[in-house]
């Protein structure tokens, strides 16, 4: 099957599949791989060089006894008390607060709006390709009467039920170097709009060229490890903005999630790309 046909397929099957089904799809498996965290240092300038902490392994085993219950069971975790924790998973409580998101092949969580009195806004993005998940996390917290982005993670997962594992990914020094040699790739998006609950559904794609400079107009921009790239705003405006995250998840495929807010700070949507270059 070509590229082309491949995606095609791939994002028709989003489009009809329900959010638990997706999440199951995507995130069952036992997944390990060294977790780096990033935070502002001590004359308060966000690092993104160098790790103040590196979990190694960070593993999450999640597992399903029957098609609408499971386990999630984590460990060397950056926020966790003791770095562990264990919980339950099921259809009926999936997504009750409807920040969590999936489409087929990527997946997360995020805060649905800017609430100082919660001091945290954050958002975890995890990448899929066959048995890699590429997790990238961003943090921004309410300091001094403005949100900044206050911690960075990333964790190359790969699953340990894998026939083979994929080598790790080289990743290039600069946002630019790695997405402008994308520039003209060809894809599609697919839109999906916060709801509570499983019913959630994601629009049909529709098609999608790749523009560098779409992604990076943002004030704060990074290559982290696993081929993941982000551009933010490194403080959240007084207006509309836009989060993007991406990962160059092999030679052949670019995916990118974009975050949308209003400028009330709300979240209007999750949108997923993936391109492709022609000749895929």
């Amino acid at each position: 099957m070509s590229g082309t046909l491949s995606s095609i397929s791939h994002a028709a099957l989003s489009v009809t599949t329900d959010q638990w089904t997706l999440n199951r799809g995507n995130f069952e498996g036992h997944w390990q791989g060294p977790g780096l965290w990033f935070a502002r240092n001590a004359d308060g300038v966000l690092d993104l060089d160098q790790p103040v902490r590196v979990l190694d392994p960070t593993t999450y085993a999640i597992s399903f006894s029957d098609p609408d219950t499971g386990t999630w069971d984590g460990s060397g975790l950056f926020f966790a008390p003791g770095g562990q924790a264990t919980y339950a998973i099921s259809r009926q409580t999936y997504n009750a607060g409807g920040g969590c998101w999936q489409f087929s092949g990527a997946g997360g969580q995020s805060s649905l709006h800017l609430d100082p009195e919660r001091s945290r806004f954050g958002h975890e993005i995890n990448l899929f390709r066959g048995r890699s998940r590429s997790m990238l996390v961003l943090i921004w917290e309410w300091l001094d009467a403005r949100w900044l982005l206050q911690t960075v993670g990333a964790v190359a997962f790969r699953c340990r039920h894998a026939s083979s594992l994929e080598a790790e990914r080289p990743t290039c020094g600069t946002p630019e170097a790695l997405l402008e040699p994308l520039r003209g790739w060809q894809g599609q998006c697919e839109t999906l709009q916060p709801l509570p609950g499983v019913s959630g559904r994601i629009t049909a794609p529709v098609p999608a060229v790749f523009d560098p400079e779409q992604v990076l107009h943002q004030s704060c921009s990074a290559v982290m490890p696993d081929g993941l790239v982000f551009a933010v705003p490194e403080q959240l405006p007084d207006q509309t903005f836009q989060l993007h995250i991406g990962g160059l998840l092999g030679s052949g495929l670019f995916q990118q999630i974009s975050i949308v807010f209003d400028s009330l700070g709300r979240l209007q949507a999750w949108e997923r790309r993936r391109f492709q270059p022609e000749s895929a």
